[in-house]
């Protein structure tokens, strides 16, 4: 899959329970299948409004969430992978970005033993539309 899956960052857009939307800047990589995703912490508020409403939008942004000019969105469908089934995804997140990645699951594992959240340890698997 090529498009959407080829940036570097795109700017994610879920509903909140008053169907309100929410978007921020997610990393993106192509998980086969005509599915695409990123890796994220189970006990993130993003992770609970994609189990409350799956649909998301996707646009291609910079690493604040600023949507390129002249940018098209998708729309799909999202589902959060945890505990056996997060292992692949994540190994395909690290294949795209590297020492970054690794850097972010550091990241991830300290703030969990500080009590700031679970770590890197889910998948959001989006299906497009």
């Amino acid at each position: 899959m090529s498009g959407i899956a080829d940036e570097k960052y795109v700017a994610l857009t879920t509903y909140k329970q008053d169907g309100s939307t929410k978007t921020l800047p997610v990393w993106i990589a192509d998980f086969g299948g005509g599915q695409i995703g990123f890796t994220t912490s189970s006990s993130s508020y993003k992770v609970k409004r994609i189990n409350n409403d799956p649909r998301v939008i996707l646009q291609p942004s910079d690493s604040r969430g600023n949507v390129k000019d002249g940018s098209e969105s998708v729309t799909g469908t999202a589902e959060v992978k945890t505990g056996a089934e997060f292992e692949p995804y994540a190994t395909l997140v690290k294949k795209k970005y590297g020492v970054m990645y690794t850097a972010m699951m550091f990241v991830g594992k300290f703030m969990s033993l500080i009590g700031r959240g679970s770590g890197t340890d889910a998948a959001v698997v989006v299906t497009l539309d």
